[in-house]
């Protein structure tokens, strides 16, 4: 049964601010009535996603009232987050598909009498010449706060601006050009009666409108001589362009404070400009059109400037969300589940500074009687760290996987990294042993030096003995040993721990970290690293951290 179209309700105007899944704004009158809404091109509302029904929806009026009806959709109609099948529209209603990246719907219903009012204003015969006229600015400056208000989309709001300046000068011709590096693009172009024009219909070479930004401060009136100008052809003058008036209105950044102000601090800082030509009459340039073209300049300038950071902000949301994901990855290489009980048993925990860090840390049962262990630190921070740490974890867990002798694993890893990383790259890296019968055997590759800690509290240092991996191509890797004691523990870290600051900029150094293990080296793995870490996060007084801090104890319990 097909529902009887009904007059619009009096003074009040349906239209929907359509969200699409890239963010971008546009507006749609409800006209004509049903109107239809899908995917199909045939709608009245195309909504270019998969997973919206051919023909999703409908709007339809009743007695001045206006009702939305799912039409059987695949996965249904929400208004303000409830399925409906059919349901009475109220103004600012939210319309969506029940998916969060499709299509938003808002529904409107907005005040027309004014406009109405105006539309008829100028046609009626008791209505003077400048009675006229300046209802017909008003209007102009209410489409552009009407504009405003739904929007929509930038591109809409400064075709408003440009029909407005028209309406406001009588000029014939607008162009909104918008400032790319050095350059001047069109960006809005139109008549008076609001066509839209190619951009090479401008004709005034572009260079002469940017000069004259550049070296004068009052634009709202020019005639552009460009005889002798550079790069100018002496044919391109006005009169050959049979222009009687030329208008340009600079869109400055916006600043506090007034327009003259504005101008003073910011032209050289131009995000564009607003021109406008005519060849039957003279713009008019009275005094009080100059303070709408001066409002208008602004409102575009605003407008620009809030594009600019919402497409900011946009980017910022999306690069943070991908550095999420990279973090949950980066923690999920980390090991799952650490050995607790038996003879080997460790605790270790890893902590970015950023959202991803180039540490890591990984143990491994290389054998029923064997353990191995590992601490690295990628040279830099952020995304390019953790990818190179998350190469070089794969390369030490394929190696160790071979029984390879430490020295010969550090050797092939060491040409690895100066293949894929052609010496841009290092990193440090710490890799041992241990087996049951409590021998610890080591290769340390320039990382800060671990500690061994004696169950009676005796501190001893592990050497380095060789250079950081990456760093040259012909380099050999000493490997050491030393002898476990039943309650001896192994504390690897970062540089990010011992180099940790706090306010008065002191270093959580050496002798920090030495008193903190000698105080607790009674204590188990799981309970020294605890303590450890509170120690750190104490010492820096809240300070935020700079480096990436990961620290890995191992117990020898036989």
């Amino acid at each position: 049964m097909t529902t009887p179209v009904q007059p619009k309700q009096a003074g009040r105007a349906p239209a929907l601010a359509v969200v699409n899944p890239s963010g971008n704004r546009s507006r749609t009158v409800i006209d004509p009535l049903p109107f239809l809404m899908g995917r199909q091109g045939d709608n009245h509302l195309v909504l270019r996603d998969n997973r919206i029904s051919r023909t999703h929806a409908r709007i339809v009026s009743e007695n001045g009232e206006y009702f939305l009806e799912d039409m059987d959709s695949r996965h249904g109609t929400f208004v303000n987050g409830q399925r409906v099948k059919r349901h009475k529209l109220k103004d600012s209603d939210r319309v969506d598909f029940g998916f969060q990246d499709s299509y938003r719907l808002v529904f409107t219903l907005e005040e027309d009498e004014l406009h109405k009012f105006m539309d008829q204003a100028p046609s009626t015969p008791s209505v003077s010449g400048a009675t006229a006229t300046n209802l017909s600015k008003l209007r102009s400056l209410v489409e552009v706060a009407r504009a405003l208000q739904s929007s929509i989309s930038t591109s809409d709001v400064l075709a408003a601006v440009v029909d407005a300046a028209l309406s406001v000068t009588g000029a014939e011709r607008g162009f909104l050009l918008l400032r790319k590096g050095d350059e001047l693009d069109v960006a809005i172009a139109r008549d008076r009666r609001g066509v839209p024009l190619a951009a090479s219909d401008l004709g005034v070479p572009r260079s002469l409108i940017h000069r004259a930004l550049r070296t004068r401060r009052e634009l709202l009136s020019m005639t552009f001589d460009p005889i002798g100008a550079e790069g100018i052809r002496p044919e391109m003058s006005v009169a050959d362009l049979e222009l009687r008036s030329v208008v340009c209105v600079p869109l400055v950044q916006v600043r506090t404070g007034s327009f003259q102000e504005t101008m003073a601090t910011s032209l050289e800082h131009t995000v564009g400009v607003l021109y406008m030509d005519s060849r039957q009459s003279a713009a008019d340039l009275s005094i009080g059109n100059r303070e709408i073209l001066q409002t208008l300049a602004l409102e575009a300038s605003t407008v620009l400037e809030n594009a600019r950071l919402l497409d900011e902000e946009r980017e910022k949301q999306h690069l943070e969300e991908e550095l999420n994901i990279a973090r949950a990855i980066q923690q999920d290489l980390l090991p799952g589940q650490l050995p607790c009980e038996g003879w080997f048993r460790a605790a270790g925990s890893s902590i970015a500074s950023r959202q991803v860090g180039g540490d890591y840390f990984d143990v491994r049962a290389i054998g029923s009687d064997t353990f191995a262990c590992m601490v690295a630190d990628v040279s830099g921070k952020g995304v390019s760290a953790a990818l190179l740490a998350a190469l070089l974890q794969g390369a030490f867990a394929f190696g160790s996987e071979g029984h390879l002798a430490i020295d010969e694993l550090m050797a092939r890893v060491n040409r690895f990294l100066n293949e894929r990383a052609r010496g841009e790259k290092y990193a440090t890296v710490f890799y041992c042993t241990v087996d049951r019968g409590g021998e610890l055997r080591w290769s340390n590759a320039g990382h800060p030096k671990p500690f061994l800690v004696r169950a009676n509290g005796e501190l001893q240092l592990l050497d380095s003995t060789g250079l950081p991996l990456g760093m040259l191509e012909p380099a050999s890797y000493e490997v050491k040993s030393v002898q476990l004691e039943p309650g001896d523990k192994i504390v690897l870290f970062s540089d990010g721990l011992s180099e940790a600051q706090n306010a008065a900029g002191d270093y959580f150094d050496r002798r920090v970290l030495g008193e903190t293990l000698q105080d607790n080296a009674a204590a188990s793995c799981t309970e020294l690293h605890a303590k450890l870490i509170e120690a750190v996060e104490y010492f820096g007084e809240g300070t935020e951290v700079s480096d990436d801090i990961t620290a890995l104890v191992v117990e020898y319990r036989p």
